[in-house]
């Protein structure tokens, strides 16, 4: 999954999460109480705040639909990557991700939601309804949750040579778990199965000219607001034992001398392959990336040999046949001596919001 990663809100060196798309500051608003505001704008802020989510290729495939009462969820299909992800599963992975920022931002307002998860079997682009909402009271662990959506940004670059606290890995794998979906961190010896099997991934996806198409394109989209600008690109294939993706075109973040032997390597997992485990995937990858963010640990997910069956059942065989694997992961501790990555554009929020059932009732 190649979209916006990991960083300390301590330790980053731009915030900006706190800047709107047209470069206006975006924030939860305080200014009034939450309770005493419209529930619409708490719904609307919300949809809005899920737009800082990670998508593969920055794609940002989701379109929110705010109502009197609740906020729905849908895909976007133009958005789909066909030759990477013909099941669609990664765009579900992406929507899961805004799903579960979009709860954050609320319960940072205060509002305790019910979550419908694939409401209506006759509707499949719908993918959650957002209702019943009760106003409980603002979630102080959830605002601050929120400021590391703000913050949070990809950086492919090796780790330095700091060990993660464990009390931090444990913090992350709680917060997976919560969400329904597993998290298994790997051994040595995995650690290798895991860097041959995203090696033949890559040789795999190397070999489909249709991937390479694919890949050029959201690798040349500037100005868009989507897909993977040079800046976020490493310059050269970075020294690392599980090998990072080739995007076919160097990019131009330096990568530094580092290598990443400190760094820790998981799978999110669950018991069954269907659209609602790929969707609370999307759920915990956002949850535990928010918290990796929280403890100042880098977050990447590594997506490729989930894309390729023959290298996504090499890490069924990793979890020893118990479930399936929905994205893999590399976590580590940033080098704090040069300055990350910018973060990826996002579209305008009213690409991917649609507020005219309750325009006269936002404040």
């Amino acid at each position: 999954m190649s979209e916006d990663g990991a960083a300390s809100p301590t330790r980053a060196s731009r915030a900006w999460g706190t800047m709107g798309k047209t470069g206006k500051v975006v924030t939860m608003s305080h200014e009034t109480p939450a309770g005493d505001r419209p529930l619409t704008t708490a719904l609307a802020e919300a949809a809005g705040m899920a737009g800082h989510a990670p998508s593969v290729h920055n794609t940002q495939p989701w379109h929110w639909t705010v109502l009197p009462d609740a906020l729905e969820l849908r895909v976007v299909r133009e958005r789909h990557l066909s030759a990477m992800d013909p099941e669609g599963h990664l765009l579900v992975v992406s929507c899961g991700a805004a799903l579960h920022h979009a709860r954050v931002a609320l319960a940072a307002e205060g509002w305790t939601p019910v979550v419908e998860r694939l409401p209506d079997p006759k509707e499949p682009d719908l993918l959650a309804r957002i209702t019943s909402l009760k106003h409980t009271g603002a979630d102080p662990d959830a605002m601050r949750v929120v400021q590391c959506m703000q913050v949070r940004h990809t950086d492919r670059r090796p780790v330095s040579d700091e060990q993660i606290p464990t009390a931090a890995l444990n913090d992350i794998d709680r917060a997976a778990t919560l969400e329904g979906v597993n998290l298994q961190l790997l051994d040595d010896t995995q650690k290798i199965q895991l860097a041959a099997a995203a090696q033949q991934a890559a040789a795999v996806e190397a070999d489909s000219p249709e991937l390479r198409e694919e890949l050029a394109y959201w690798t040349s989209r500037a100005g868009t607001g989507t897909g993977l600008p040079p800046e976020v690109l490493p310059e050269q294939a970075p020294q690392t034992t599980v090998p990072a993706r080739d995007f076919g075109r160097a990019g131009s973040l330096p990568i530094g001398p580092g290598h990443d032997k400190t760094a820790v390597y998981g799978i999110l997992w669950g018991s069954d392959d269907e659209t609602m485990s790929w969707l609370r995937a999307g759920e915990a990858l956002s949850a535990a990336w928010l918290t990796a963010t929280r403890h100042g640990v880098s977050l990447v997910p590594l997506s490729g040999v989930v894309e390729v069956e023959g290298t996504r059942e090499v890490l069924r065989q990793i979890l020893s046949g118990l479930g399936f694997p929905y994205i893999s992961m590399r976590l580590g501790v940033a080098d704090p001596t040069h300055a990350g990555p910018p973060h990826t554009p996002r579209l305008d929020v009213t690409q991917t919001v649609d507020t005219s059932a309750v325009r006269d009732r936002l404040t």
